[in-house]
């Protein structure tokens, strides 16, 4: 219709109108014809550029409003099949808030589109949030018993997984749709056309269960499963239009409320998505409380039970058989504790389990895991109240496993075997030999094995083999080595924090913080060095054999090294080297000493010490510098410092660090 033919159909609808209700003249009525056209055609302009930027005209997906001119512009109705013209490119609507992941539904092919909704943000309608839990339930009364008797604290089983409660089990805010998935009122669909007719829309199924699309009319979509909302969206276009492909996507999930109550750690309502299970809600309410049940939580829909689960067959073998789909108003009733019974020692998953009427020991190992490869499989002990409610234990053997039902309170130790130490004569000895000898190797010999029975099989010493310097290291000795090498370190420790690190008054707060700097800095590097084991042999420098009759262990290292040709001096000298051993000339260690130049003006000489080529560690106060020299010796002339009694002491300990061998003796030598 022109604006002209417009204009004279304004002015009879204004002559029509009784004097009572309008009493303007002729050109007053005509001054508001004009009025009310430009202001009616600025207004159709602004809808049809509107609709025109968001879908193409003649889509099933435009406005109301859009399809409303387009019936006023053109007397014939459009064809099932657009022109040319109006086969714009894809756009998309501005209520279509998920219009930005969909920039290429329309090149989907019947594949692709079948699982678009596991890209599509699927907006969790969680809006009951459970308070933040600040800490897990409080310790039941079993519990505390518990930790009493084994002096350290034990968890209940399923504990660790669902609690605390920040971590999150509700449905994830991407997710897939199951094809078998319900709609119904409340969910959100987007829909995608491409070919003869394109556009993108988002729309909510409303309360009747229906969403509308103008020029299609109504589509029924309460109860079509999700794998067949394609189909069904397809048959309802394709009644008006041809050549086309539509891509569907469920983008939001209705809502439901269910309450969760009973023995709950944050009893309450919670609104959820519609594919949350009863799992799901248990979680998000923080699971059982320190007197809730994790074998009995139970489903109730319109005052029916509809299914009971055992959270151990979930959170043990994964079924999830009785973990039925959510619907709105039903309530979740987690039952009170059960008896509780204890389960430590050599099982895979020590804890405090929960136990059913009837259930015995075999079901109860089943649940931690079973025992572990080290455990006494063919008992273990049942400690249990009596009728004084006193515990006592009984030793259950292993084909009583099944008949023996268990109780409150029980509590069950799996005793372990394979830590257990064998006496010598029993164990299967394998000792490494290298170094100085024919055929070097690892052998495993016989319990009782000595020592020359292994250097036989070892094709006896070479030439050089020098006897005196053998590094035997065991690791048995090893273990107590380091218990008293840690001991030591401790109480180095205590000294250095209990005791000043100088007597000089005159010193400032500054440089005794330096000095205790310094002296944490050497202790921090014995924590580091550790011992090796090694076992100073009874053998005279001069000696040519090994001790024969000593029984070797399993696990023992003999390693013979050739004869060494230096004596070392090392520390506050003019000149650390090594010095060549004149052959038929005895020479104290006294001389070497001289030979690199003496000590220096800072040198401590009153703690020098000599370190043997066989481990032992000998001072000068024991006349260590006076002895004839023996190849291999290593002289060390520590430094002075401000303090004697403690300092100097960490400074000697540190400087032979670099030798993990000898740290060990060092350290004994030193400090005593």
């Amino acid at each position: 219709m022109g604006d002209s033919t417009l204009m004279r159909s304004l002015l009879r609808v204004f002559d029509r109108v009784p004097r009572l209700v309008w009493a303007g003249g002729r050109s007053q009525r005509t001054l508001l014809a004009l009025m009310l056209l430009a202001a009616g055609s600025s207004h159709a302009v602004a809808q049809q550029s509107e609709s025109g930027r968001n879908v193409p005209y003649g889509s099933p997906l435009s406005s109301d409003q859009t399809q409303q001119q387009g019936s006023q512009l053109s007397q014939n109705p459009p064809s099932a099949y657009p022109t040319p013209a109006e086969r714009v490119g894809p756009t998309q609507l501005e209520d279509n808030q998920n219009s930005n992941q969909y920039r290429d539904d329309q090149s989907l092919t019947d594949d692709q589109t079948t699982n678009t909704n596991s890209n599509i943000t699927n907006r969790s309608r969680v809006t009951n949030v459970p308070p933040q839990q600040v800490r897990p339930p409080e310790l039941n009364e079993f519990e505390r018993f518990v930790e009493k008797r084994l002096g350290r604290r034990l968890q209940r089983f399923g504990s660790a997984l669902i609690l605390p409660a920040t971590r999150n089990y509700s449905v994830p805010t991407t997710t897939a749709v199951p094809p078998a998935y319900k709609l119904s009122p409340g969910d959100e669909i987007f829909i995608g056309l491409s070919g003869s007719i394109e556009g993108s829309v988002s729309r909510q199924i409303d309360s009747n269960g229906r969403i509308f699309l103008p020029r299609v009319g109504s589509i029924n979509l309460a109860g079509v499963s999700y794998r067949d909302l394609k189909d069904v969206i397809e048959r309802a276009v394709a009644i008006r239009y041809r050549g086309f492909d539509v891509s569907v996507a469920v983008t939001r999930l209705r809502g439901i409320r269910v309450f969760v109550t009973g023995f709950a750690n944050n009893p309450g309502s919670y609104t959820v998505d519609s594919l949350s299970t009863l799992i799901n809600a248990v979680f998000a309410a923080g699971g059982p409380s320190s007197g809730g049940s994790f074998r009995s939580v139970r489903l109730i829909r319109n005052g029916e039970l509809v299914s009971s689960l055992d959270l151990y067959a979930f959170l043990r073998d994964g079924d999830r058989s009785h973990d039925a789909v959510l619907q709105n108003g039903d309530v979740l009733y987690i039952a009170p504790l059960g008896p509780q019974i204890a389960l430590t020692g050599s099982v895979n998953q020590e804890a405090i389990y929960e136990a059913r009427p009837g259930e015995s020991l075999d079901d109860l190992l089943r649940f931690a895991g079973g025992t572990t490869a080290l455990a006494d499989a063919d008992r273990l002990i049942l400690y249990s109240l009596d009728n004084a409610r006193s515990v006592g234990a009984v030793e259950v053997a292993r084909q009583d496993f099944a008949r023996r039902p268990v109780t409150g309170g029980d509590i069950v130790q799996v005793l372990a075997t394979g830590t257990l130490a064998n006496p010598l004569d029993r164990q299967t000895v394998i000792v490494r030999v290298e170094g100085e000898v024919n055929k070097p190797g690892n052998f495993v010999v016989p319990p009782g094995t000595n020592f020359d029975q292994v250097v036989a099989l070892a094709g006896g010493l070479t030439n050089r083999a020098f006897v005196y310097g053998t590094n035997f290291q065991r690791l048995s000795v090893r273990q107590q080595q380091r218990d008293s090498y840690e001991e030591a370190v401790r109480q180095l420790e205590t000294a250095l924090v209990g005791a000043p690190l100088t007597s000089d008054s005159v010193v400032s707060d500054e440089q005794r913080s330096q000095q205790l700097a310094a002296g944490r800095a050497l202790l921090e590097r014995l924590r580091q060095a550790q011992p090796d084991g090694r076992v100073v042999l009874p053998i005279l420098p001069s000696g040519a054999g090994l001790p024969g009759a000593l029984t070797l262990e399993s696990n023992d290292t003999i390693y013979i090294p050739p004869r060494p040709t230096t004596v070392g001096v090392f520390g506050a000298v003019y000149r650390p080297a090594s010095f060549l051993i004149e052959d038929g000339r005895k020479v104290e260690l006294k001389d070497y000493l001289r030979q690199a130049g003496g000590t220096l003006r800072l040198a401590d000489t009153g703690d020098i010490f000599v370190i043997h080529a066989n481990g032992a560690v000998v001072s000068r106060r024991a006349g260590a510098l006076s002895a004839p020299a023996l190849p291999g010796d290593i002289i060390f002339v520590p430094t002075k410092t401000q303090n004697v009694s403690l300092l100097a002491r960490l400074a000697q300990i540190s400087a032979v660090l670099f030798q993990p061998a000898i740290a060990a003796a060092t350290l004994v030598a030193v400090t005593k």
